[in-house]
């Protein structure tokens, strides 16, 4: 029989194998705070008790790793930044595809483009560009949804050029209701 703490990947405990130590500690601490007792009575217990405890706060600290806090914050502090400059880009990218057809086609379709093929070969094991007109009769369910298929067809992608063209992007309404077709995919 094996025991837990000695499988493969288990933690091992900085504790472990510290028992004589931990024991022969016990046993001083407790004969001197007799001791203590027995010549002071309970102002001499409280001495020892309260030394006890300091001395073991201080020699804990000493045994930590130094820096576990600084570390943490730093890594909290660096994760939260990543996530606000990535939102900050997608922000961006989704408000220049409004103003500029160049730049949907460049950046935003392809993201756009990816989650449709993702979304159909997942839950209805369509794949978009093998089966362009499968891909189509799921997302544009009705008529109202119709015109979205332009915006996302894998099949017209223009070829990548400049990226300011002077066309307007994709319409805040449309980009919506694309969203939440895929969505409700």
């Amino acid at each position: 029989m094996t025991n837990p703490s000695e499988d493969a990947g288990a933690t091992v405990s900085p504790w472990r194998g510290t028992t004589p130590e931990l024991v022969i500690a016990a046993v001083l601490v407790t004969a001197t705070a007799v001791a203590g007792y027995a010549m002071a009575g309970w102002a001499g217990l409280s001495v020892v008790v309260i030394a006890t405890a300091a001395g073991s706060m201080l020699l804990l600290r000493a045994l930590l790793p130094q820096g576990t806090a600084d570390a943490t914050r730093k890594a909290r502090e660096k994760q939260t930044a990543r996530t606000l400059s990535g939102y900050s880009h997608r922000r961006f990218v989704v408000q220049t595809s409004m103003k500029s057809q160049g730049f949907y086609d460049s950046e935003l379709r392809p993201v756009l483009e990816h989650l449709l093929a993702a979304r159909l070969a997942e839950r209805h094991g369509v794949h978009l560009y093998q089966d362009p007109d499968s891909a189509r009769r799921l997302l544009c369910a009705n008529s109202r949804d119709a015109d979205l298929w332009r915006w996302i067809d894998p099949g017209t992608r223009p070829e990548p050029g400049p990226r300011d063209d002077g066309r307007h992007g994709i319409p805040p309404r449309t980009l919506a209701r694309l969203i939440d077709r895929l969505e409700k995919l």
